[in-house]
């Protein structure tokens, strides 16, 4: 089995199905959409996994969010800055610039990431 094919951690991540039956989607709008960016599911359309099993149940996704972009940010500017010689605050305002764009796909990764750590693929949870 593949590390991006069904039935594999990465699959779901990536895609951001659901991580139990990996048919469902997670968000309610596209990852190119500027409709409701950040909205979920309550629960998967295909097999019922609970999405929000909790309040503040995306909490940890937050601390999955704050770690990337941490070590994403030092290495961004330090590439910029130290190997193509560009001055700092340049790099600053590219980095501004790419993490404005990028800004809803991370917080989607991440939440797809903590809901896949918490919850095991079942390909028989799926609806026939």
């Amino acid at each position: 089995m593949g590390i991006f094919k069904k039935g594999s951690k990465a699959y779901s991540i990536f895609n951001l199905k659901c991580p139990r039956c990996q048919e469902g989607e997670l968000f309610e709008s596209g990852s190119f959409s500027f409709n409701k960016p950040f909205d979920m599911h309550k629960e998967c359309p295909e097999c019922n996994l609970n999405y929000m099993p909790e309040p503040g149940y995306y909490y940890g996704a937050m601390f999955i969010s704050y770690i990337f972009m941490g070590w994403f940010c030092i290495g961004f500017v330090a590439f910029f800055h130290w190997v193509l010689g560009w001055s700092t605050a340049a790099s600053f305002g590219l980095l501004i610039g790419v993490c404005a764009i990028f800004f809803v796909s991370i917080f989607r990764l991440a939440r797809s990431i903590w809901i896949s750590i918490n919850t095991k693929y079942d390909p028989g949870k799926a609806k026939a």
